[in-house]
């Protein structure tokens, strides 16, 4: 008994220290991922408690984090007291966002198909070509497309920039979506066809069901892009397609205080894409770890 005792006491004296080393490392490693989320989050926090801050005291050097509160911020950016509204730029955003989303999705759903469950001759040239054009600096096709947009009529339309975010976000778009339809099995495809389904019912019934989680990761994507973008717009807009990131510069002046009403500006133009990002997060996982796992 004893020779078979031995070895038992052995092994289980040798478990319990890699279990113990096990739970300090993990211990450690979930320390270090909320430090690091604590590290990230922190400069959106620093904004919120500024934005209810007086421009005083804003402006203080160092920061004060006991300063009396106040809405002042909010009330500037919202024209309080005179002011100029924002809500006509957040119309343009939303406008131009939303359009520029759904038109890319319905270009890029059956190109992906195309390259994915239906792949073309050469597909990874044409997926590394698609991907060479977001190489392109942004700044070095400002001045055609300003000229196009001028000789056209085009300038301050927010179609004009519904369109010109589609062509900034196809490539991406068209990326993205076509890794994530490659994990929709070929068979189901073949059964629709023998069924007798055309192309747009197999996109619509058969492959869109499937690939939601990463249509929708898409569709945050590309709204968080054309929602952010300010260059172009800043160039081909004034006063009746101006979006909300030019109207947030807008605040910004060369003379007196406007770090408050800044960071009240900034975080009102940002809660569009935190929504966004909040009611589409389960999608949004499930899109972006799509095919990491074989």
């Amino acid at each position: 008994m004893a020779a078979v005792t031995t070895p038992v006491t052995t092994t289980v004296a040798t478990t319990a220290p890699r279990r113990t080393r096990g739970r300090l490392r993990g211990a450690a490693l979930g320390f270090a991922a909320w430090l690091a989320g604590l590290l990230f989050v922190l400069p959106l926090l620093w904004m919120v408690l500024t934005s209810f801050h007086s421009e005083a005291d804003a402006a203080t050097n160092p920061p004060s984090l006991t300063a009396s509160l106040t809405l002042d911020g909010y009330r500037a950016f919202f024209g309080v007291g005179g002011g100029a509204s924002p809500w006509p730029s957040l119309i343009n955003s939303t406008t131009a966002a939303v359009a520029s989303t759904l038109l890319t999705l319905c270009l890029a759903l059956p190109a992906a198909y195309a390259l994915s469950i239906r792949p073309v001759r050469k597909w990874t040239d044409v997926l590394f070509f698609f991907l060479s054009t977001k190489m392109l600096p942004a700044v070095a096709g400002l001045l055609p497309v300003y000229l196009f947009a001028k000789n056209a009529g085009l300038l301050d339309n927010v179609w004009t920039l519904v369109v010109l975010y589609t062509a900034m976000n196809l490539p991406i778009a068209v990326w993205m979506m076509q890794s994530f339809l490659s994990e929709v099995p070929a068979a189901i495809v073949e059964a629709a066809q023998i069924d007798g389904a055309r192309l747009p019912t197999i996109l619509w019934r058969v492959v869109t069901p499937i690939a939601l989680p990463g249509i929708a990761a898409t569709a945050l994507i590309c709204f968080i892009f054309s929602w952010n973008e300010l260059l172009f717009a800043r160039v081909l807009t004034g006063v009746v397609a101006e979006t909300a990131p030019v109207f947030l510069t807008g605040f910004i002046t060369s003379q007196g205080l406007f770090l408050a009403k800044v960071c009240a500006a900034s975080l009102v133009i940002s809660l569009p894409v935190l929504a966004a990002g909040f009611a589409a997060q389960d999608k949004l996982v499930q899109g972006l770890s799509l095919g990491a796992v074989k």
